[in-house]
């Protein structure tokens, strides 16, 4: 004999308002952002070498005694791209590249002309390079939460404007680069080498 009993309702549907759907955009794409630079952090720790013994035969008391603490010990000489090297420099300029060509440039690229020349291939640019890291730097501490509500602000007003002004100067690093979107050209200009002081013999 069937069943013929009326069906249980099934559970309803999970609907999300547009208001929460953007505020879980947002909080998805900070997350993202906090994991990405969790990553860069474990990989420059994971890259750095394993400390030395002492060759003077001195005991571990006596080399945490002298230490200034074992965060110190533990973390890379400077968090800086062009203190870094190797695989190091690859993974940061791996995260720096995700930073600059999804949220820099779509937001604050602008045109491009020959007073604002830009280079699709800025990582070729030692100086780009340099100044788009300590942007993103400082994108990072000033863009948290600890930094208050003031941080974005100070972030554009102290660092991006000053870095943009420099970067996309008629003479800055890509002077000799795009300067029309119809023309992509890219050109890194010589620098002079270091003079040498002639040793007295």
């Amino acid at each position: 004999m069937s069943d013929t009993s009326p069906a249980a309702p099934g559970p309803e549907p999970f609907r999300v308002s547009d208001e929460s759907l953007d505020d879980l955009t947002s909080t998805l794409a900070k997350t993202i952002a906090e994991v990405r630079r969790h990553g860069v952090i474990l990989d420059r720790l994971g890259s750095e070498p394993d400390p030395v013994p002492p060759a003077d035969g001195q005991t571990d008391g006596a080399v945490e005694a002298g230490a200034d603490g074992p965060e110190k010990a533990d973390s890379p000489a400077s968090v800086f791209i062009l203190a870094l090297g190797g695989e190091a420099y690859a993974v940061e300029l791996g995260a720096l590249s995700d930073w600059v060509n999804y949220l820099l440039l779509p937001v604050y690229g602008r045109e491009i002309s020959t007073t604002r020349p830009w280079c699709a291939q800025w990582h070729e640019h030692p100086e780009a390079v340099a100044r788009l890291h300590a942007l993103w730097l400082a994108w990072q501490q000033l863009t948290d939460t600890e930094a208050g509500l003031a941080g974005p602000s100070t972030w554009h007003r102290d660092h991006l404007d000053q870095a943009l002004v420099h970067l996309r100067a008629p003479d800055g690093p890509f002077a000799a680069c795009t300067t029309s979107p119809t023309r992509p050209s890219h050109r890194v200009l010589t620098t002079p080498a270091p003079e040498q002081s002639e040793v007295a013999a």
